[in-house]
């Protein structure tokens, strides 16, 4: 779609606009949720006009606002883009909000059945929620890369330096710090004392450079199924199977891959499904029963609101960007 197709008031505002309906209803709260890293992603910004992201499109650099949801099949989501990538990123609206998310698997009776209490509820209560698809490796990829044996602190607080560094100002009407993330030239080009002085260790920096190196295989995974895009990912040293997990979860709207070897998952999953701690293989072989849809099961859990118990103090935050 192009400008016209959009309503003109929207259109008028933007370099490219799109009004898309989703055919039902929709949160565009809890399908953007995934995309964040934290509440202070320098390229993902909620405001009150609606949910802004910043990329690198095919064509270059755009700022997109999106905003809209709803009930019913009357729903729709406006997106308004500004910089050369405008028009790519409003054609990729569609599938970056769940265009392609069946849930028909999940929720057919014979499997509902199956499904703990806690995790039919929460999807009663939850109809509206996609799993987003961005398409876009590198940007899933590099900040995963920073989370790996690390905490979620640490590893955010890396990037946003790099991000404030390296980042470049979205373009058009953005809000003010809102940030494109480097292209893989740029990452490839940061000095390794910018990686220390992010709190990023050489293991982690190396894994980046090794991976970026092929940037543009990379990005041709988007085209892949998740299954396949996983694989490939995990042929790279130093790419196992949480980080490409996290990775398709987000470019690929995966709906069964599970992170596998993170500090907190088996646990939670262990807890909210038996009432007991477990560890990843206790995790997978809990999950077994509904393969292929695991990671809606997960998702669900989450917007159960279920938490589980606390014991004893957490990990200490590591920072030796100083030494």
């Amino acid at each position: 779609m192009t400008i016209a197709d959009a309503p003109p008031l929207v259109a008028a505002a933007a370099d490219a606009a799109v009004r898309w309906h989703p055919g039902g209803s929709f949160r565009l709260d809890q399908t953007m949720f995934p995309l964040m890293r934290g509440n202070a992603d320098p390229s993902f910004a909620a405001h009150a006009n609606g949910y802004w992201m910043a990329f690198t499109a095919p064509s270059g650099p755009v700022a997109l606002r999106l905003s809209g949801g709803g009930h019913g099949p009357d729903s729709f989501v406006d997106a308004q883009a500004w910089g050369p990538g405008a028009s790519d990123a409003v054609a990729g609206v569609p599938r970056l909000l769940g265009a392609d998310d069946d849930w028909s698997a999940f929720d057919a009776p014979a499997f509902h059945a199956t499904l703990p209490r806690r995790v039919t509820e929460a999807r009663r209560r939850n109809l509206a929620v996609r799993l987003p698809s961005t398409g876009r490796v590198v940007d899933s990829l590099v900040p995963t890369i920073l989370e790996q044996k690390v905490t979620t602190l640490e590893a955010r607080r890396g990037y946003r330096y790099l991000m404030y560094r390296y980042g470049t100002p979205a373009p058009g009407k953005a809000p003010a710090g809102l940030l494109v993330p480097p292209t893989a030239r740029q990452w490839l080009a940061i000095p390794s004392w910018e990686w220390h002085k992010a709190g990023v260790g050489p293991q982690r920096s190396a894994t980046v450079m090794r991976a970026l190196q092929s940037a543009v295989a990379l990005e041709r995974l988007a085209g892949l199924d998740s299954v396949e895009a996983g694989a490939k990912l995990q042929t790279i040293p130093g790419i196992g199977v949480w980080t490409a997990a996290e990775v398709v979860q987000r470019t690929h709207g995966c709906p069964d891959s599970i992170s596998v070897g993170d500090y907190h998952l088996a646990a939670y999953v262990g807890y909210a499904l038996t009432g007991e701690k477990t560890d990843d293989a206790g995790m997978i072989e809990l999950l077994e029963p509904w393969r292929g849809q695991r990671q809606r099961l997960v998702r669900m859990l989450y917007l159960s609101g279920f938490r589980k118990p606390t014991f004893g103090p957490r990990m200490t935050v590591q920072d030796h960007r100083h030494h």
